[in-house]
């Protein structure tokens, strides 16, 4: 099965964790067949450094187009 994931890395879970967790995914999709496709996800305070808001538009769509 493919799959599309939303990739946070934001407050709270640091790029660290949802890298260790895109290898986790990688994993299980090459042991039972699936595959993953990710979308960036800009919230809280990396998105305030990057366009300076916490919660840029589009957020929710973006989330609301992935299956998890």
């Amino acid at each position: 099965m493919d799959y599309k994931i939303a990739l946070i890395r934001g407050d709270g879970i640091g790029p660290e964790v949802v890298e260790e967790a895109v290898g986790v995914l990688e994993a299980v999709g090459k042991k039972f067949g699936h595959t993953f496709t990710y979308e960036e996800v800009l919230l809280g305070g990396c998105a305030t450094d990057a366009v300076g808001k916490s919660y840029p538009d589009g957020t929710a769509e973006k989330c609301k187009a992935c299956d998890a």
